[in-house]
């Protein structure tokens, strides 16, 4: 079997337009408002809940070439659920890949292996990015672990096994595989913290702490269901991370649907800067500090390290990710890719996120599987000083700076112990 890199078929490789990472983004918020259980609309219930991260740019490409090669009812909700026509939705996801390929700190691939018994159709084949098609031989066990070994391969071992399970009923597996990593130009300093309110109340956790002078890397934004904070904390290779603490009744998906806003400049930010005296925002306050000479304005950031898994089963969110119709297997829904009747069988993703003093890392792997059907001073000057605090649960988004994709998203409820701390480098 084989697996191929995104990006190096025949197709130039650009960068990712507006639309289609506006698309992608649209489908982070959404997939958030379904798994904080903010909406009714996506189907049953998904078992996810409380601390997640989450990749819709793993599951995004996926779904568009599925929608390439359906048809009926099972075609139209895909294009729906990646806000791209039908029949332009192979282009973009072509257009997303080549895109991704060419970010610094970005690995990301895409895998397609088929049982020999299918035959399929050339022109919805010749699509995907070269040198991305295997086949699946009837040694199952060693299927699995040539597949195990592609995950394990693509995310440098942040991710060990392919998150579908061969059976013999399985025809088909497409699959991609992303993993990011970045270093901080200026490492943050660890410490422990211990917040005296909120849920983490009274808890060691690994804190981190760093000052700087720019100010405009955090900032207060107004979204329809509150203000929230957000502070960017810049990678040495255009991956940034934004933290999101959102007011204290806020939901996950309320907080991480207003930093998507944010990404697309729907929202505006008022950097900190710019901000009054006092508490401005979610964990944000603007202080007038006395100093012995005189300094230039500061920011002062406290967050903490966290370290998150999560495995989610994409069809508990079938209407999120448009496979209701492709999941019924009394019929053929993928024409387009082969003359035999296909129906989905499985669709899953493993992600993993850390967040330490030195970088972050994350990584994702979707797979789809279709089945039949000191002292004081002497104080005489005073300078500003901003105080961003992350010492309750918030939430993240892992951005290319350039194109603003949000390559993963997360909830973090559940930071790291105080001498456990990540420290994920590249």
């Amino acid at each position: 079997m084989v697996g191929g890199t995104a990006g190096q078929g025949a197709v130039v490789e650009v960068p990712a337009t507006g639309r289609t990472v506006d698309a992608v983004n649209r489908l982070t918020a959404r997939w958030a408002e379904a798994l904080s259980g903010d909406s009714a609309a996506h189907g049953p219930a998904s078992p996810v809940a409380g601390a997640t991260v989450f990749s819709a740019a793993g599951v995004w490409p996926l779904l568009a070439f599925l929608a390439d090669g359906a048809s009926g009812a099972a075609r139209a909700e895909l294009a729906d659920a990646v806000g791209i026509p039908g029949d332009q939705a192979a282009a973009a996801a072509r257009e997303l890949l080549a895109g991704m390929a060419a970010m610094p700190g970005l690995n990301s691939a895409l895998g397609l292996w088929t049982g020999p018994q299918l035959a399929v159709r050339e022109e919805w084949r010749a699509g995907l990015p070269a040198g991305t098609h295997g086949v699946l031989t009837e040694d199952l066990p060693s299927c699995q672990r040539e597949l195990d070994a592609w995950a394990a391969e693509r995310t440098g071992g942040l991710i060990e096994r392919m998150p579908v399970a061969l059976d013999e009923g399985v025809q088909l597996v497409l699959a991609s595989a992303l993993a990011l990593r970045t270093e901080w130009p200026r490492p943050f300093g660890e410490l422990m913290l211990t917040p005296d309110a909120g849920p983490w109340r009274g808890r060691r956790l690994a804190g981190l702490h760093r000052t700087g002078v720019r100010l405009d890397r955090v900032g207060v934004a107004g979204g329809p269901h509150g203000h929230v904070t957000e502070l960017k904390v810049p990678g040495g290779n255009g991956i940034d991370v934004h933290l999101l603490l959102g007011e204290q009744h806020m939901t996950p998906a309320q907080v991480l649907g207003t930093g998507v806003e944010i990404l697309a400049r729907r929202i505006p930010v008022v950097p900190g800067g710019q901000l009054p005296y006092g508490d401005v925002g979610p964990g944000l306050r603007v202080e007038q500090q006395r100093c012995a000479t005189p300094q230039p304005p500061e920011l002062s950031v406290t967050t903490v390290a966290y370290d998150l898994r999560a495995r989610h089963d994409l069809r508990y969110l079938r209407g999120l990710f448009g496979l209701t119709t492709a999941l019924d297997p009394r019929a053929g829904h993928f024409p387009g890719i082969s003359p035999s009747p296909l129906a989905i069988g499985q669709a899953e993703q493993s992600t993993i996120a850390q967040f330490g003093a030195l970088g972050f890392r994350a990584a994702a792997v979707t797979a789809v599987a279709t089945a039949p059907g000191g002292a004081p001073p002497d104080l005489r000057c005073t300078t500003t000083v901003v105080r961003a605090r992350f010492d309750r649960p918030f939430a993240f988004l892992a951005v290319h700076r350039e194109s603003r994709l949000a390559l993963t998203a997360g909830w973090v409820t559940d930071p790291t112990p105080y001498g456990n701390a990540p420290n994920p480098t590249p």
